[in-house]
This record gives structure tokens, C-alpha cells and sequence, in this order.
């Protein structure tokens, strides 16, 4: 912090260097930089008027063990290399696969992990004129073209994906503002296609293909003003967060089509969102600088993050340092050093036991589960923040429970098993029975944290800051059941959607100094009064869907880092390593505190040293 006040101050290099590695509780990251990916050339590519770099992995169970495979777009072309990442050095000479697009770009990406095999993979690509690709870049065929004559939607492409457990199903959203559902089994017809609308809610509704075979799209949503920047699926594939440019998370029950819950931003447009390992909590970020943290199970915001310069282009929780502990606090001797060790240990499990563990939060055992979420956000302003979500933020009414706080994770009491957590979050309220205290465990905690990820903030005082937005799919919420005029209009859907897919394995410029208002506990009746004003933002300010900067705890960074000179479009966690990518279209790899192997440490010998600050 002492570095980054006196280049602020100074206004000396500092500020614009580049940073090549970075420390956390975990130890240093480190950046590879003879496993970069790039286009062959390692060119700079000039970005002017092109679209943002995206990166889909897959694993494809290789018998040699390098079963990684990375793909990226850069302008026009795509690219598709076996991934080494900490283990060995890039080999760009040979990409498995490579094309170049004319009269369009490649603007998204995403593989279908149930199906990849070491001889085949099938890959979606969505376009800036309207077209989604299938391909196989393995045996480098082209299967199908979607939406060929831009008959179905003829805005770009912003993100594609296969639906969760399905070997078929795919879902499209367009800077239209629809999002649309394929099965790639079908055709998509030679004429314009005829809806006939299924169900209808507050800035959504959602159609059918009228036809007399079954032809794509099966489905149409048409979600809120302006362009769908992304969508996402919670972790049981039963939800569907969509971000758009009116501003709005809209969190859907996506086989009954039904809206569980909406979030408005601070200001402008949503860009990004991810779910927590346990789906109980959702990360948005957008125009407003900020990253929002909203509560799937309580629909109401619980944080924002404060870090980024510029637009928030990217959010994504670390499964692999989400740490977890199970212990009884009174049980429990020893010096603070024993205790650290212990706490060290707990954590950083991997993504499978991490979330098997998150899930024990709602189950019977009486034990406490103290948890912190990790995520991070990438930007526009070429910066990589790291946040912790922890347990004072989480569940602000309930007392720590230890005195002593520590690096790796700040402990709370989990509630009681069974008990129904009952927070209000009104700016003047301190209640010690069923409704919580405005945030009280913020101020308590102790300072001994060498750099808090909380700030507390009075009220009244306007705060320039980003938004962390996290929400979770929670496991007590059931599917959903749709009655029965839809049942009938839905039955084909319905059959693919639910009966197509495999079982899963559960264990597998902008505006500053605004203020806004506090969630208090949820309420259908409540949400639909609030849905039915929230397009005039003077209206949702200081409401359900758009709390006050004072009323809701305020994140700082753990980390925040200029990486790169161009905006920061790519922010993957794997397992030994994070993924970055700039419009520049250099992919890099930031190997992870232990992580770094033996060829790539004698490498890195022989790069410019970095700097941490």
C-alpha cells in the first residue's frame, strides 16, 4: 500500500509498471512468461473495433496426462493449442487447429465437457454477425452452422454455452437483448421462425417455436433493455443469472421459466457474473466500477467490492482457495502460531471437496462450518483484483467466534443446524434477537488482519467504490414446478431439457460518488412491488434491487495489480494456476504459490524479475 500511495502521490513509473508476480496469504504468484499463449507471430494484435478475447479449457483425459486443451480468439482468427500451463513451456508452432473467419469474428466460446474425449471435442462458436459454429477442432470438422441466413437474430453473439448435463442443448444470448435455446439435433428452418408466447413476467417473457416439426429454437427469452452481456448457470444447473445492459441481474428457474430474483447496479450496465462452488451466492460487475455480492437464497445484495479504476469486465470465484473449516472454537488450545498451522491445513481444498464441504453448511451436523469465499475481477483498467468473502460479511449478526482473527480465514459461528438466519439490514436498526444488527461484526473484528478485506463506513458519507455482487444457487431451493397451462405448452422442452441430460455429479466513461440502500429479508410480494418500478433508477435507489453504498459492508481488495497495458478480458481459476488474457491477445499464466515446475521456474530464472508489492 506504501508503494502504490507514494506512485499515486508521485505520479513516478510505479503506477504503470507492469507486475509479474504478486503476494497473497497463500504465498506468490508468479507469472510464467514462457507459457504464454498468443497468436504464433507474438505480435500485439491491434484491437481496434474488435471483440474481446475470450479462453474456453477442456480436458479431454489424455493417457499422456496433459489432457488440457486451451482455445482463444484474437480479431478474426481462433486458435486451438494443448495447454502445458505451469508444467512446460508454450509451443505455438503447432496448433492442433486454426481458423480464420471473413465478414466475421469470433466472439465467444464454450466446450462440452460431458462429451470430450482425446479423439473428439465439440466446441461452440458464437459470432459477431449472429451465427453460432459447432466444430470439432480435433478432427477439425465443421458440423453444423446455427442461425446461417440470420433468420433467428441478427445482433452478435455475446455468449454461448452448453446447458449443464446435456450432450445437445445449448443456450445463445445476442446483444439483442433475447437469449435463445438450440438442440443440435435440429435444424433451424429456412424461414423466419413463429413464437407463440409461454410465459410472460416483469421485463421478460419467454416463447415457444411455433411449427409443425420441432425445429430451433426451441425456446426465445427476451430479458429486460438492451444487450444480454452474459448468463451463467449455477453449479446444479437448475438456475440461470443473466446480466444486461439495462443494469439488471435476473436470476431464472430455468426449467420452470420462472423469475426468482432480481439485483439492480449501482450505475450503467452488468458485463459480468459468476456463482459461488455452492451456488448460494452471485458475483456481478459492470459499468459502475464495482463487483456486487447478492445472496441467491435471500435475494438481496450483502456487499460491494471497491478496487477497480474502470469497467468490470470479468468476475469468477476461486474454487480451489475457498477455504473451509470444521472444528468446535471451544474446544480448541494452543498458541496462536498452533492455530495458524491448523487453519493453514483446513484450507484450499479442491474444487470437488471444497464444494461437498460448503454444502455441509445445511446439513445436521452441529459442528460449526466456517467458510471464505475467494473470487477475483478483472477490468478495463488492465488491473487483477483478488477478494475474500468471509464470514463477518456473510452473517453480520452473529458473534465471531474467536477473539483472535487470522490471515487465512476470519471465523464466525455458523447458525445453529435447522435455523433460519433473519437479517435487517435497516441503516438504523441494532437488534440483538431474530433481526440482525446493521453490520455490527465489521467494526468488532480485530485489527490484527495485516490487510482487512472489509471496510466499515458511517453513513452519510458517499463512498466512490466498486460493487461486488455475489449470489449462490442455494441447495435448500427446490426446481420448481410449472403448472399446468405451461406444462402443456412446454412438454417438449420440458422433455429435453430434464430427460436428455445425463445425471451430473454433485461433486464434479462512468459515475461516482452515488450512494445506495440496503436489502432487508426477502419477500415475493415485496419483490414484485419493487419489480414493477425499477425502470426509473432514481426509484430502485436505496430499495431491494439497488441498496445504498452505506447500508451494505464495502470489500477492499486483497490484491490489486496492474498485469497488462490493455484491458483485461479473461479470468480463469485451474487447479495449479490462473488464466489471464488482454485484448493485446497474450494469454498468460500465473502459476500458483508451490505451483511452478521445474522447467518453467529455470525459465523464469531468465525473465525480468517482478515486483510485489
Amino acid at each position: 500500500m506504501l508503494i502504490s500511495k507514494m506512485a499515486a502521490e508521485g505520479g513516478g513509473k510505479e503506477m504503470n509498471e507492469i507486475k509479474t508476480q504478486f503476494t497473497t496469504r497463500e504465498g506468490v504468484y508468479k507469472l510464467l512468461t514462457h507459457s504464454e499463449y498468443s497468436r504464433p507471430n507474438r505480435v500485439p494484435f491491434n484491437s481496434q473495433g474488435s471483440n474481446p478475447v475470450k479462453v474456453s479449457f477442456v480436458n479431454v483425459n489424455d493417457q499422456s496426462g496433459n489432457g488440457d486443451r486451451i482455445c482463444f480468439n484474437v480479431g478474426r482468427e481462433l486458435y486451438f493449442y494443448i495447454y502445458k500451463g505451469v508444467r512446460k513451456a508454450a509451443d505455438l508452432s503447432k496448433p492442433i487447429d486454426k481458423r480464420i473467419y471473413k465478414g466475421t469474428q469470433p466472439t465467444c466460446h464454450d466446450f462440452n465437457h460431458l462429451t470430450a474425449t482425446a479423439e473428439s471435442v465439440s466446441l461452440l462458436v458464437g459470432f459477431s454477425a449472429g451465427q453460432v459454429q459447432l466444430i470439432d477442432p480435433i478432427k477439425k470438422e465443421t458440423s453444423k452452422l446455427f442461425n446461417e441466413e440470420r433468420l433467428i437474430d441478427k445482433s452478435r453473439v455475446t455468449c454461448v454455452k452448453w446447458v449443464p448435463g446435456s450432450e445437445s442443448l445449448f443456450l445463445v444470448s445476442h446483444a439483442s437483448g433475447n437469449m435463445y435455446l438450440y438442440n443440435v439435433e435440429h435444424t433451424c428452418g429456412t424461414t423466419a421462425p413463429h413464437y407463440q408466447m409461454l410465459k410472460q413476467g416483469e421485463n421478460y417473457s419467454v416463447h415457444t417455436c411455433k411449427s409443425k416439426s420441432t425445429r430451433n429454437p426451441l425456446l426465445k427469452w427476451t430479458v429486460g433493455e438492451g444487450a444480454l452481456n452474459e448468463f451463467a448457470f449455477s453449479p446444479d444447473g437448475k438456475f440461470l443469472a443473466c446480466v444486461s445492459q439495462d443494469g439488471f441481474l435476473r436470476v431464472f428457474n430455468f426449467d420452470a421459466v420462472e423469475l426468482h430474483g432480481t439485483m439492480k447496479s449501482y450505475f450503467g450496465g452488468l458485463l459480468c457474473v459468476c456463482w459461488s462452488p455452492d451456488g448460494k451466492y452471485i458475483v456481478a460487475g459492470g459499468e459502475d466500477d464495482l463487483v456486487t455480492v447478492w445472496s441467491f437464497l435471500d435475494c438481496r445484495v450483502i456487499a460491494r467490492g471497491h478496487g477497480h479504476k474502470s469497467w468490470v469486465s470479468v468476475v469468477a470465484f476461486d474454487h480451489y482457495t475457498t477455504s473451509v473449516e470444521e472444528s468446535d472454537p471451544m474446544e480448541f488450545s494452543g498458541s496462536d502460531e498452533d492455530f495458524q498451522d491448523q487453519m493453514i491445513h483446513f484450507g484450499r481444498d479442491r474444487a470437488n471437496s471444497t464444494q461437498s464441504r460448503l454444502s455441509k453448511r445445511n446439513s445436521t451436523d452441529s459442528r460449526p462450518v466456517s467458510v471464505t469465499y475467494r473470487f477475483g475481477s478483472v477490468g478495463q483498467d488492465t488491473q487483477l483484483c483478488l477478494w475474500d468473502l468471509t464470514e463477518d460479511i456473510l452473517f453480520p449478526h452473529l458473534p465471531l467466534s474467536r477473539t483472535r482473527t487470522h490471515t487465512n480465514v476470519m471465523n464466525a459461528t455458523s447458525p445453529p443446524a435447522g435455523a433460519t438466519i433473519i437479517t435487517n439490514t435497516s441503516s438504523n436498526t441494532t437488534n440483538g434477537n431474530n433481526s440482525g444488527a446493521n453490520t455490527p461484526g465489521i467494526n468488532s473484528l480485530s485489527t490484527t488482519l495485516p490487510r482487512s478485506n472489509s471496510l466499515p463506513h458511517s453513513a452519510g458519507t458517499t463512498t466512490t467504490a466498486n460493487n461486488t455482487n455475489k449470489a449462490g444457487s442455494g441447495g435448500g431451493i427446490s426446481s420448481g414446478i410449472m403448472d399446468s397451462s405451461i406444462a402443456t405448452g412446454v412438454s417438449k422442452f420440458a422433455t429435453l431439457s430434464l430427460h436428455d441430460r445425463k445425471e451430473r455429479h454433485h461433486e464434479k466513461d462512468h459515475k461516482r460518488n452515488h450512494s445506495m440502500g440496503h436489502i432487508s429479508s426477502k419477500s415475493s410480494d415485496k419483490l414484485n412491488l419493487l419489480t414493477k418500478t425499477k425502470t426509473d433508477p432514481a426509484k430502485t435507489l436505496g430499495t431491494l434491487l439497488c441498496p445504498r453504498m452505506e447500508d451494505v459492508p464495502l470489500l477492499e481488495p486483497l490484491i490489486c495489480k496492474k498485469i497488462a497495458h490493455e484491458r483485461l478480458t479473461v479470468l480463469i481459476f485451474l487447479e495449479d494456476c490462473l488464466v489471464t488474457a488482454c485484448q493485446e491477445g497474450f494469454i498468460c499464466t500465473w502459476a500458483r504459490p508451490g505451483k511452478v515446475g521445474l522447467l518453467s521456474s529455470q525459465n523464469q530464472a531468465s525473465s525480468p524479475s517482478g515486483t510485489v508489492v
